[in-house]
């Protein structure tokens, strides 16, 4: 039987930065495969390069050496223009500062990067409350980010970053500004995402958050120390 191709295939991937004089080696040959439909969390303390590996996957920063293909494309070698063009189409994001538009409606948020794919308007509006309804926010769809909670406004970023279906959903630390019950709605949140078929890739230092993943990896000094099935606590 031939073994399916990963969604997302890393190659003895480095990422180095210069500053001041000092060479800082944020990732330090990782190789790492991701499978299509996998809930995968990246874990280590601060510092040990796990939101640089996320910025590699989702083409916002580029290895110093190695390779890095999301659907057999090798985004480590695309310009400017190809990699933000393949960001909207194939990677959704989810920050911990939700990072929404501040003068625009929930719905507008949501429709706003499928805008930027030439989407028309009758039906970009129709996904965008499919996706609120989805997170459980259409009630809330013409408010502002200041008239939302920190967990509404997460919501409207989870259905922001699946607007144009992307192939990979990445999070970075997508609890961090939470209390625990909310925190603990956006965990099983992106379980049923899981469960639908997204495949998701969190970078976090929520116990919770790691042990709702199916796969953890463990990261120090920018190297991977660990890869398996989740710790029950």
């Amino acid at each position: 039987m031939t073994a399916s191709v990963p969604l997302l295939s890393m190659r003895g991937v480095r990422r180095s930065y210069r500053m001041g004089g000092e060479t800082i080696h944020a990732l330090n040959g990782v190789d790492l495969d991701v499978a299509e439909g996998e809930f995968l969390a990246v874990v280590g303390p601060s510092g040990s390069g796990k939101s640089t590996l996320l910025n590699v996957w989702g083409a916002i920063d580029r290895p110093t050496h190695g390779s890095v293909s999301l659907r057999g494309r090798d985004v480590g070698t695309m310009g400017d223009s190809e990699a933000t063009a393949f960001r909207l189409r194939h990677v959704g994001f989810v920050f911990q500062r939700f990072y929404l538009m501040p003068a625009l409606s929930a719905r507008e948020n949501v429709e706003l990067p499928m805008a930027e794919a030439g989407m028309a308007a009758p039906r970009r509006r129709e996904r965008a409350r499919e996706l609120l309804s989805y997170v459980g926010i259409v009630a809330r769809e013409a408010h502002r980010p200041a008239q939302l909670s920190g967990g509404e406004q997460q919501r409207v970023a989870i259905a922001r970053a699946l607007a144009n279906r992307p192939a990979l959903l990445l999070a970075d630390e997508p609890t961090g500004e939470l209390d625990a019950a909310t925190g603990a709605d956006i965990i099983g949140l992106f379980g049923r995402l899981n469960a639908d078929g997204t495949t998701i890739a969190v970078v976090t230092h929520d116990e919770t958050l790691a042990r709702a993943a199916r796969r953890v990896v463990h990261m120090r000094d920018g190297r991977i120390v660990g890869d398996g099935a989740p710790h029950a606590p």
